[in-house]
């Protein structure tokens, strides 16, 4: 997925509300298209455009806002609009903290359960190994927060799997720091297979080493990135 016209993007999306254009419903598309990096952090989210593109009201629309607002995706700026919100470092390591609660706890469930189904984390792999060798690594991006959700669904529960949703859309806004280069995401690519390797052959011990270290490693990446930035 690529960014372009957001607009475009979103009127894609606008068959999807003719049985349910609810607020939580937009929410829901334009928290889908955080995590895609079609809206980047810093960018106005543009009433008249979205309400046209989603075929919404302006009401139902900020209603959907304030949910965005709620999960710490938007932040709305006096007599300026909404934005996607610009995380911070303790940001940054609030989030991993999380992460690594939740993902390290879910690869734990999966070895009480019998044969976890594995599909959703090959199918984040093998799109994020295509998009690697075209060189479109905001695609491989995506990937990678696909990768982390379908992990999380591995404990089999549809809180942990809506948490998870909230806490990735953050994620990805840390991204941008990165400049979607292969430098980041290629190392990480080599992780999601070996992981996976792991689940497939029921070493969950190793799996969740490999997890934490994973975790661990992108959480001081991202950190030392977000400094970079802010001393240049």
């Amino acid at each position: 997925m690529t960014t372009g016209d957001p607009s475009a993007v979103l009127a894609g999306d606008r068959s999807s509300l003719a049985r349910a254009g609810t607020a939580e419903r937009v929410a829901q598309i334009l928290r889908q298209r955080i995590t895609e990096g079609v809206f980047l952090p810093g960018t106005r989210l543009s009433e008249p455009a979205i309400s046209g593109a989603l075929g919404v009201s302006r009401n139902t629309l900020r209603e959907a806002f304030q949910l965005l607002a709620h999960e710490r995706l938007a932040v709305r700026e006096l007599n300026r609009g909404v934005f996607v919100r610009e995380l911070t470092a303790p940001d940054i390591e609030d989030l991993y903290r999380i992460r690594r609660m939740v993902e390290c706890a879910a690869v734990r469930e999966a070895a009480d359960r019998e044969g976890p189904v594995l599909t959703g984390l090959e199918g984040a792999l093998a799109t994020g190994k295509l998009a690697a060798a075209a060189e479109d690594w905001q695609t491989v991006a995506t990937a990678s927060i696909q990768w982390h959700q379908a992990l999380s669904e591995l404990a089999g529960s549809d809180r942990v799997a809506g948490t998870m949703r909230q806490v990735l859309a953050e994620t990805r806004l840390f991204f941008v720091l990165t400049e979607s280069t292969r430098a980041f995401f290629e190392p990480y690519l080599a992780r999601h297979e070996k992981i996976n390797g792991h689940l497939r052959r029921r070493r969950f011990d190793l799996a969740e080493q490999a997890l934490e270290r994973y975790l661990r490693d992108a959480e001081r990446q991202l950190l030392a990135a977000y400094h970079r930035r802010e001393t240049s």
